[in-house]
């Protein structure tokens, strides 16, 4: 139904998130034609364009009209959407496009209350005089009023499905497809693999932390590294208190833990709070007695190794 030719035809009725998006189209495009065409002005002095701005976002506006619904009577997110606008006082199921006279009052209803609105917010700042004031409340009352009757019909365009916006409701114009619209074949492979991993995921989320890393590695460690195979020089080591069992390094406040191995201060310490159940990652040896050493080395030792 995209040319009038095919009026004999009927038309198919636009889902509602489908109008909702042509609507949100609409808005994205006008933020994009007003930031590109704003950008062209960077170089200018500023506020160039602070006092006639109204003006300005309604000539681009009213450029947009007449290529989009004056002349294909469909917006541009409903192009892209197939979709269109029919008028729908004609009380027929076949496809009729819209007058001459609906295309000017959308006009009217749509830049033109845009400018206004935007005009005497402006004016009324300006002006301090009680008339204003006056006038101003009446303006403020009637927008309050509008806002409330575009809310009333968005709940019944939830309902019925027609009318997405009061404009299109006062004027009578609806969206109907331009062309039959084929069932659409969706594949749930993708959406199941992709729940499957997320709910993969979340499981390891809620696993790993309690799952003790450090002492798994450890005891991995004393698994792979057993303590009879240890070269004689790292017996020495640490019959001699000259490195810690946990970071293998000269042992700051060494302690022990009723084994014959040497820790660091810091090191036993945090891994004990860590892990109450922690153990001697050479001899598998549990913490009974956290004690430091009765005698005392001498960094001069270190030389002789």
């Amino acid at each position: 139904m995209a040319s009038n030719g095919s009026n004999a035809e009927r038309v198919n009725p636009v889902l509602r998130i489908s109008q909702l998006d042509a609507l949100e189209l609409n808005k994205a495009l006008e933020q994009l034609v007003w930031s590109q065409f704003s950008s062209c002005f960077h170089g200018f002095k500023p506020g160039l364009l602070a006092h006639i701005e109204p003006e300005v976002k309604a000539f681009l506006w009213i450029f947009l009209w007449r290529f989009t619904i004056y002349s294909k009577n469909a917006t541009v997110g409903q192009t892209i959407l197939n979709i269109q606008y029919k008028n729908d006082l004609s009380h027929t199921q076949k496809y009729q496009p819209l007058s001459k006279h609906q295309k000017l009052w959308y006009l009217i209803c749509t830049v033109g209350g845009r400018w206004l609105e935007e005009r005497c917010y402006d004016l009324f700042s300006s002006f301090q005089l009680e008339s204003f004031y006056r006038t101003k409340h009446f303006i403020n009352f009637v927008a309050g009023l509008l806002k409330l009757c575009g809310l009333l019909n968005f709940l019944i365009f939830l309902q019925k499905g027609k009318f997405a916006t009061l404009t299109e409701r006062i004027l009578g114009i609806r969206s109907v497809f331009c062309r039959p619209q084929n069932l659409r074949q969706i594949g749930f492979e993708y959406i199941n693999r992709e729940l499957l991993w997320h709910g993969f995921a979340e499981f390891l989320i809620y696993l790993l932390p309690l799952i003790n890393m450090q002492k798994l590695k450890l005891k991995i460690s004393s698994w792979s590294l057993p303590i009879a195979v240890f070269s004689k020089s790292e017996n020495c080591l640490a019959v001699h208190c000259k490195e810690c069992s946990v970071c293998g390094e000269w042992p700051t406040m060494p302690h022990t833990i009723g084994c014959s191995h040497v820790f660091c201060y810091y090191c036993i310490k945090s891994n004990c709070l860590f892990d109450m159940y922690f153990t001697c990652p050479k001899c598998g040896t549990e913490v009974h007695n956290l004690q430091p050493l009765k005698y005392k080395i001498e960094m001069t030792e270190v030389h002789t190794l």
